[in-house]
């Protein structure tokens, strides 16, 4: 089995995978003071509480946009799995061609959504909207061209600055509201973080589609923690939360010589 390992800024997020089969997926915050102990004893916890027994891991894979964390979980998987784990980062083998001035400022997380997006639906262009501590917007054509992104804050990233930054305007629950306008303070801090969240995304989307891919569109994907909140509202063709996930199985089968 191979346990994968997505570390974004706030959260973790793990899968395992029986060949081609996920079988659970998992999450935790990230800590960046968090030992390999702390980690070792909360993977084997989880994949336990999972009717997963630890010995059947033989092949662990990380992603990291947290880069302090990435000395833990090697020493995690070499203590307690037995094994050296395979890190996306530069060098790796990706089928990627990057078209960023330099290629090694593209984060480890992007990586693997586009390797997961293009394995998911090849021979499409592709524009992956990532809900994260920051909403990403990331560019992939058909030719396997990562061509550029966008990075805005994210949709809980946006409350928390709302809440720290003004006198009187709380923190509240992440939902889509049941009206446009709300009509209390709560409501009204809900409707904007849902439908600005919207709206730029729509926006963003409409203006790369025209500036990038005015002669074919492409196939707009969501995926991250607040991806399927949005799933009603028509921006995307599809939502697929194991993006990162799929990605980096994908890119361990690459570094394998396996396609």
């Amino acid at each position: 089995m191979l346990l994968c390992v997505d570390v974004g800024n706030t959260q973790i997020f793990a899968g395992v995978y029986d060949g081609d089969e996920l079988k659970v997926t998992f999450r935790r915050t990230s800590n960046i003071r968090s030992s390999s102990d702390e980690f070792g004893l909360f993977f084997r916890s989880m994949l336990r509480e999972n009717g997963i027994d630890p010995a059947q891991v033989e092949m662990a894979a990380v992603c990291a946009v947290v880069p302090d964390i990435v000395h833990s979980l090697r020493n995690c998987f070499r203590k307690y799995f037995h094994l050296e784990p395979f890190v996306l980062g530069p060098g790796v083998r990706t089928g990627l061609k990057i078209r960023y001035r330099n290629p090694l400022e593209v984060g480890a997380d992007k990586i693997a959504n586009s390797i997961g997006a293009l394995l998911r639906f090849p021979g499409r262009n592709l524009l992956i909207v990532d809900f994260g501590t920051a909403t990403t917007l990331c560019a992939v054509s058909k030719e396997k061209e990562y061509l550029g992104g966008i990075i805005t804050p994210g949709i809980y990233t946006s409350m928390e600055m709302l809440e720290s930054k003004t006198a009187r305007l709380p923190a509240v629950e992440i939902v889509r509201p049941a009206e446009v306008l709300g009509r209390s303070t709560v409501e009204s801090i809900q409707a904007g973080l849902f439908y600005g969240t919207a709206a730029t995304v729509k926006f963003l989307a409409e203006a790369v589609t025209a500036n990038y891919f005015a002669q074919e569109r492409p196939l707009v994907i969501s995926t991250g923690g607040f991806g399927a909140l949005f799933k009603g509202e028509g921006l995307f063709d599809a939502t697929v939360p194991e993006l990162s996930l799929l990605g980096l199985k994908r890119a361990v089968e690459l570094s394998k010589g396996q396609g």
